[in-house]
């Protein structure tokens, strides 16, 4: 399997992506590329990541099922579909409404009941929830994560999230809260789509969630 070659051995989430059919969340004109390992343009200027990134991003994140996980960036609602297999509640935030309403009928006609959305600024994240053990950011922030969301993380919590000011010098990080604070771990290059907030900014036409062209994704952190 391509995933495993790329570094994906976490069980949990390889049986997660082959449970959920990819194809529902990539529009028409696209399904002959539903799974082919790239990213897909879906509407309003934003896309799907590839298979090979989300995998590597649920892995990163190390959730388990007892556990209470925030998406900002529901999208298609593809990566909030393969989390609701893997964790107890899954609380997830779109601001672009069109989106999110498709994203809720994929997750009824896929009866996954354990995905409670809200539309709205996700960069603010979900106080009246929070704590969250987990928090999954799937577009890009500026340097450093949004306050709001890292105030949100619970003791013991993780959050993965692509950061960098310059989209062509984005890179997933993942940061872990302490009793003390918060610990950062970067780890490997990309380019996704600009995570909005209110009010939303146009995004690049040309980003997605791929790799940066000629890098590894599993390369260490500078």
């Amino acid at each position: 399997m391509a995933l495993r070659r790329n570094g994906v051995t976490d069980t949990r989430v390889l049986a997660a992506i082959e449970r959920i059919p990819r194809e529902l969340f990539v529009p028409h004109a696209f399904q002959d590329q539903a799974w082919e390992d790239t990213a897909l343009p879906i509407d309003l200027g934003q896309t799907i990541s590839q298979p090979l990134i989300v995998a590597l991003m649920t892995q990163a994140l190390e959730v388990n099922d007892r556990q209470k996980v925030l998406e900002v960036g529901t999208g298609s609602g593809y990566q909030a579909a393969i989390l609701s297999r893997l964790c107890r509640r899954l609380y997830t935030i779109e601001r672009l409404k069109p989106l999110l309403e498709e994203a809720e009928k994929r997750f009824q006609a896929l009866r996954l009941h354990n995905i409670t959305t809200r539309h709205g600024d996700g960069t603010r994240g979900w106080p009246s929830q929070a704590p969250f053990e987990r928090i999954l950011v799937t577009a890009a922030g500026g340097p450093d994560a949004p306050k709001d969301l890292t105030d949100q993380l619970a003791v013991g919590g993780v959050m993965v999230i692509p950061l960098g000011g310059d989209y062509r010098e984005q890179r997933v990080v993942r940061y872990r809260r302490t009793e003390t604070g918060l610990t950062r771990e970067d780890l490997w290059p990309v380019r996704f789509v600009p995570l909005l907030s209110d009010p939303p900014a146009e995004p690049p036409s040309d980003l997605s969630g791929d790799p940066e062209p000629g890098t590894d994704p599993l390369a260490p952190s500078a």
